[in-house]
């Protein structure tokens, strides 16, 4: 079977770097690519802004070839090229459907809701495989209904034949330079033999061993128990005949490790068991090229920020109330892996990184390469004309890119294992 592969929300190429295992740029500009995953079509367009710079630096490493910067909602699903695997990182929105005004017994998703697209693939283009990511909240969120939307996501793939793993994962934990936490999703469609050898394991197993031995996420991340599993069913025909009593009935804790076959569901709370080397905020600085704008920082504005506080404010209906915070490291620990790098990354707030600069002893901001060595892509991957805010932007917006290449060679063991 080949390894084809289809990128959604591409950003600047996370899931393309770690799956093909690139840690280089070429004189050309372009990345050397060093995996055997063939891309074979790719969508960003960012609905926020005239500039697509995540796109433009997207095609400049990759080629426009096979590149898409229009509206996902506005592309024809069934003339997307026929792929073996389906990635993508999308963001944590509302699911929740409701009846169609153009059928009555037709239910549609919210518009703008990036989940539906990924559904309608499914739909149309059937691949053999899914791997997505996710906010680690998604498990529980909405806070009024918990569990609804991930409930949702179980019921759309089980409608569409598939069968569902799910990690939450914090990658410092295994060794990478991020406390960043986010949620995989793998997803593997009822005609393969992965499928079929799976389900036989999660009737003949118990389901703490399928979780902590059979599940793809497994062997790159090993784990142990620490509480009982719990199970349910997004299928009950009776409780949840389609997906819209799903959207309006459906509750339930999600716990960090799990897997859905015919819609029953097992979840169990893990933790890890890794015993390798650890990264840390200090093995990846680039004391040797910082710009003098990380210098121009107000010392005294960050140590407030990220210090312990209390103020008094007042409600829209007049009550009084305390909002607390408890302080974050000041300056940023570089024996300890960074912390989660967010969109604001590089300006003056309580969660961007502030370190003393182990050869100057000055206090600095990261620059836009460390940014880049936390997410694991090649020194100045987005170095192509865009502002260096623009760079922090997109930094706290990527993903991990070494988890997703311990999952691509986990993955692609999987996919030469098909007939």
């Amino acid at each position: 079977m080949e390894k084809t592969v289809v990128e959604l929300f591409a950003g600047v190429g996370g899931f393309r770097v770690g799956l093909n295992k690139i840690k280089k740029i070429g004189k050309d500009g372009r990345a050397i690519e060093n995996g055997d995953w063939t891309f074979v079509w790719a969508n960003q367009w960012e609905p926020a802004t005239k500039s697509q710079e995540a796109f433009d630096c997207y095609a400049l490493r990759f080629g426009k070839e096979g590149a898409s910067n229009e509206d996902i909602s506005m592309v024809n699903k069934k003339k997307i090229p026929d792929h073996t695997l389906l990635v993508g990182g999308f963001p944590c929105q509302d699911y929740s459907v409701a009846r169609s005004l153009s059928q009555e017994k037709g239910i549609e998703g919210k518009k703008g809701v990036l989940w539906w697209q990924i559904n309608d693939i499914l739909k149309a283009k059937k691949p053999k495989f899914v791997l997505l990511e996710n906010v680690d909240r998604l498990l529980k969120a909405p806070s009024k209904q918990r569990g609804q939307a991930f409930g949702i996501m179980l019921r759309c793939f089980a409608d569409a034949g598939y069968g569902v793993q799910w990690k939450v994962i914090n990658a410092a934990d295994y060794g990478h330079a991020q406390r960043r936490r986010r949620t995989f999703i793998f997803a593997f469609h009822k005609s393969t033999e992965y499928y079929k050898s799976f389900k036989i394991k999660v009737k003949s197993e118990k389901t703490e061993d399928v979780i902590l031995h059979d599940s793809m996420f497994s062997a790159p991340f090993p784990s142990m128990k620490v509480i009982e599993p719990i199970d349910g069913n997004v299928s009950d025909k009776e409780k949840y005949p389609t997906v819209l009593e799903v959207s309006e009935k459906f509750a339930a804790d999600f716990e960090s490790d799990g897997y859905c076959i015919d819609g029953h569901y097992w979840t169990m709370k893990t933790s890890s068991t890794y015993k390798g080397k650890k990264k840390t905020l200090g093995k990846i600085l680039d004391t040797k090229n910082v710009p003098d704008y990380c210098y121009k920082v107000n010392v005294e504005k960050f140590k407030y920020l990220k210090g312990a506080k209390k103020i008094k404010r007042t409600a829209k209906n007049g009550h009084e109330y305390v909002y607390s915070e408890g302080p974050i490291p000041f300056p940023d620990n570089l024996d300890m892996p960074g912390r989660t790098m967010l969109t604001s990354e590089g300006t003056t707030n309580r969660s961007s990184h502030l370190i003393q600069d182990p050869v100057s002893g000055k206090y600095r901001i990261l620059t836009p390469v460390e940014c880049e060595r936390m997410d694991e892509f090649p020194d100045n991957w987005t170095n192509t004309g865009m502002s260096p805010k623009k760079r922090y932007f997109i930094a706290g917006n990527a993903l991990v890119c070494g988890l997703i290449e311990a999952m691509g060679e986990q993955i692609g063991k999987i996919i030469d294992g098909e007939k």
